[in-house]
Order: C-alpha cells, then structure tokens, then sequence
C-alpha cells in the first residue's frame, strides 16, 4: 500500500446506537398463587457507540472498512421482575485530533484531544418499564408497559486534525520536507517537485535536556487554497491546532515579503483565528547567501515576526531554530 494510501483523515460510517428492550408485562402465577400482582421486568438500555482517544493512532487508516456501526439492542424484561440485559456498547479508537460530526446538519458531536478520554457519542435508547413500576393502590393490575427508547441513527463524518506544536507552511517546495527529515526521525518523501508531501507527515524534535516537541509537515499550500484549489481545505484543517506556525520561505524566492503574505492572507480566508497564532519565519536554503543578501531580506521581512536564516543541508540555524521554536511555544507557560 503506497504511503499516500496509509494516511487516512477522514471517514463515513453509517451508524445507529442500539434500541431500548421493552417493558415486560406479566403478571405472577405460579401453583400457590393464581392471582399474583405485576411483576414484568423492565428493558435493558440499548447500545452506546462510545470515542476512545488512543495517543498510539495517527490515521483513521483502522476505520476504513468500518462502514456500518451498528450497536447491539437491549434486551426485553422478562417476568419475575427480572431487567433485560443491556446492549454491548461499541467503542470505536480514534487518533488525538479527531472530530466526529453529523453528516446532515455538520453539526460537531464530538472531539478527542486525550489519551483515554471516553465521549459517548451516540446514545442508546432507554430501556421500557415493566408493568411492575405502575401499579399504584387504585390500579394494582397495570396492564400497561412501556415500549423502549429508539437509539439513534444516521451517516457521519470523522475527521482527523493533527495535533502538533509546530506546523511547517510553506508553497510547494519550500524545503519543508528536507528541514524535516534533518531536525526530526521523520523520513518524509523528498523529491524536487511541487506537492511531494500530499498527507501531513509528523516528526518529533529532539530538544535539549531530553526536552521534545512535535512538528508537523503540512502539504504545501499555494494560492487560493481557502477557495480549494489545489489540496486546499484539507490541508489547511490541519493548521487549525497548531500552536505556532513556522512560514518556510526559500531563499531563491522572488520576493519573500509577498510570498509571506500570500501565505498569511490563505490561513486568514479560511480561518482569520489562524491570525492570532504565534509566527517564526525561516528563511530556508541559506547556505546559497552570503551577509549583504541576509542583510537585504532582513529588511524586506516583517519586523514584528522573529526570523531566522537557515540551511537543512549545511546545518545552518537549526539549533537557533530550535531554541527559537521552543521559546515560542512556552512562553505562555
């Protein structure tokens, strides 16, 4: 299975959580009781499908073939007031990041950010009451019983946001790919064309004192992405979590300002929240300049946005880079 093919962010499944058992109506007999009261059990609850964070996933590749989710229904009272048995619930593993939504309304249902964090997602019906609850000093032979709840049904969307702590932007060969594969134990597919890196590839950056954080390769962006073109809003979804943005910018660009911007003015379209992330600007490809060329583009750069020369092939500024990035992202803390 090719790589591209491994990487999975987004599924659709029919589901239905599992129907309420009835109520039983029934009313004692036995050789020393010909007229006994109501004694019918109520019904066990239905089925819940339940979410589950599970920090070891980092696809929706496990789901697939998991096109109908179907929960087990619960069991119909019985006589002698005994309960039906409730519904086998279905927990279904999910990656950190993931959010599940309903098809129809695209309502949000549910989001995952947690190693073992449990989030019923559909709930089963509720059992009926046996006509043992409704009998009452006027009304000691209920004939009635309650019918259990209906679960719940319909086609949803799960999807997939990558959580990393740094999301690498950049245009279609800015060098992401290759800063990647030398700061982290990543092996991103490198190679001298545009959108080499068609899914997110995640890797983790060995810091100082045993420290770590984790970047992530986004596909590479490219003008009107908000409006789709391109890979566009699948790409940028993944954006939405990172909590610092690291813009990739080759040196050999025609002009890195704008190049800047229009990297800027695609994260704003699609969410103008992306804004108030926090910003590094590496100028990649650096080993080709010499100090009057970094002096220049120095100045064309924004002067509010910390940026930093650097050079995957020579090791030029990458622990500078690192430094700055950790900085950045704990200086809330």
């Amino acid at each position: 299975m090719s790589e591209r093919n491994n990487f999975i962010d987004y599924i659709r499944i029919f589901a239905r959580s599992g129907h309420g058992g009835a109520g039983a109506k029934h009313f004692m007999r036995n050789k020393l009781t010909a007229m006994g009261g109501p004694d019918g059990g109520d019904g066990g609850r239905g089925g819940h499908i339940i979410l589950r964070g599970n920090s070891n996933l980092w696809t929706l590749l496990h789901l697939r073939y998991f096109k109908n989710v179907l929960a087990e229904n619960g069991e119909n009272g019985s006589k002698n007031n005994c309960t039906g048995r409730d519904g086998k619930d279905i927990i279904i593993e999910v990656p950190l990041g993931t959010i599940a939504r309903d098809e129809e309304t695209g309502k949000k249902e549910a989001e995952i950010l947690e190693d073992g964090q449990e989030i019923i997602w559909m709930r089963g019906g509720r059992g009926g009451l046996g006509n043992s609850n409704f009998a009452t000093p006027t009304n000691q032979v209920p004939e009635h019983a309650q019918p259990g709840e209906p679960g719940v049904e319909g086609w949803k969307n799960i999807e997939l946001k990558v959580l990393a702590d740094v999301g690498l932007v950049g245009f279609p060969n800015a060098g992401k790919s290759t800063l990647l594969s030398v700061i982290t134990a990543a092996k991103p597919k490198i190679a001298n064309y545009a959108f080499t890196t068609l899914i997110p590839q995640l890797g983790m950056v060995e810091y100082r004192d045993s420290k770590s954080f984790c970047v992530a390769d986004l596909p590479g962006i490219i003008e009107g992405a908000a409006e789709g073109k391109g890979l566009g809003h699948r790409f940028l979804r993944h954006i939405e979590r990172n909590a610092v943005l690291l813009f990739l910018i080759p040196a050999d660009s025609v002009d890195h300002r704008k190049e800047f911007e229009i990297l800027k003015n695609e994260l704003a379209s699609y969410n103008p929240e992306m804004l108030q992330k926090d910003f590094v600007i590496a100028i990649s490809k650096s080993d080709m300049l010499d100090q009057e060329l970094k002096d220049a583009i120095s100045k064309e750069l924004p002067g509010n946005i910390p940026h930093l020369f650097i050079s995957s092939v020579t090791n030029q500024g990458l622990m500078p880079l690192k430094d700055l990035l950790w900085e950045t992202l704990n200086k809330k803390e």
